[in-house]
């Protein structure tokens, strides 16, 4: 199945500053003050891509591998040492927030998605992604991929592809000047930064 895919907004921090984080300078110093490093580069793609599109609204659907997980290492941690959680640090760390935070900051109210790609099958993730577009129940639907730098703490555990990445773009089964028309299938070796590679 062919799809037409937009050009992709991302973001991937300085390889000097693996835990940079876009400013977003279009929010307010209250909204941006206490969100994770994913979830501001996740609302700083899906606004770029948005605003080069031109697009006011439209349904979103999140993948990560890795979630928000220096939150959980907070949470995990005042666990242990405090044998408590607080509410607004909970609150922070579910897996939906990076794209709930995108959808509150640029007010987009068609509703999203999220999905955990099992063993971080990311081919997997994009085809339930797209499913409600290659089906004809969406024209077009906005994807957004995102997953943070893993903290030192983690030690041996944490993976090879240890970098910060995100990126969105809008897919559709209509041809529109411009975006890339892509074999889905050809995705499916593909490793994220590989995907953006494409879309660029």
């Amino acid at each position: 199945m062919i799809l037409y895919f937009s050009k992709a907004g991302y973001y991937i921090p300085d390889a000097a500053s693996p835990d940079a984080s876009p400013k977003l300078e279009f929010t307010s110093p209250l909204f941006r003050r206490r969100l994770s490093q994913l979830t501001k580069m996740i609302v700083q793609v899906i606004h770029d891509v948005t605003q080069a599109e031109g697009i006011t609204d439209i349904k979103q659907v999140f993948i990560s591998k890795r979630g928000d997980i220096s939150r959980e290492f907070s949470i995990n941690e005042q666990l242990i040492n405090d044998g408590e959680i607080l509410p607004a640090g909970f609150s922070l760390s579910v897996f939906n927030t990076p794209v709930a935070q995108a959808s509150l900051a640029l007010k987009l109210k068609s509703g999203y998605s999220v999905i955990f790609p099992s063993q971080g099958n990311i081919y997997q993730a994009l085809q339930a992604s797209l499913a409600p577009v290659i089906c004809g129940d969406e024209k077009e639907i906005l994807i957004a991929y995102g997953d943070e730098y893993i903290q030192e703490e983690y030690g041996t555990l944490r993976p090879e592809d240890n970098q910060a990445l995100a990126f969105a773009f809008i897919a559709s089964a209509e041809k529109k000047e411009g975006w890339t028309p892509i074999e889905v299938s050809s995705l499916k070796d593909l490793s994220p930064v590989e995907i953006l590679e494409k879309l660029k």
